[in-house]
């Protein structure tokens, strides 16, 4: 999974954090828990303000 997957991301991320509120979680912890999903495999390095944002508003129309 590489950082332009967004809706996958926001899937597993809904998954793992199902009582999380994305709409308060810090762009350096969605970093984080990005990083950490078992299936992504891209460089942490190449992502961005712009692609943080992009998972996080996945994540919000998921988590509705």
């Amino acid at each position: 999974m590489k950082w332009t997957d967004t809706l996958r991301i926001a899937e597993e991320l809904y998954e793992k954090h199902p009582d999380v509120d994305p709409m308060t979680v810090r762009f350096t912890d969605l970093h984080r828990w990005v990083c950490e999903l078992e299936d992504f495999d891209d460089d942490p390095n190449r992502s961005g303000e712009r692609i943080l944002e992009a998972i996080q508003m996945a994540w919000i129309d998921e988590a509705r």
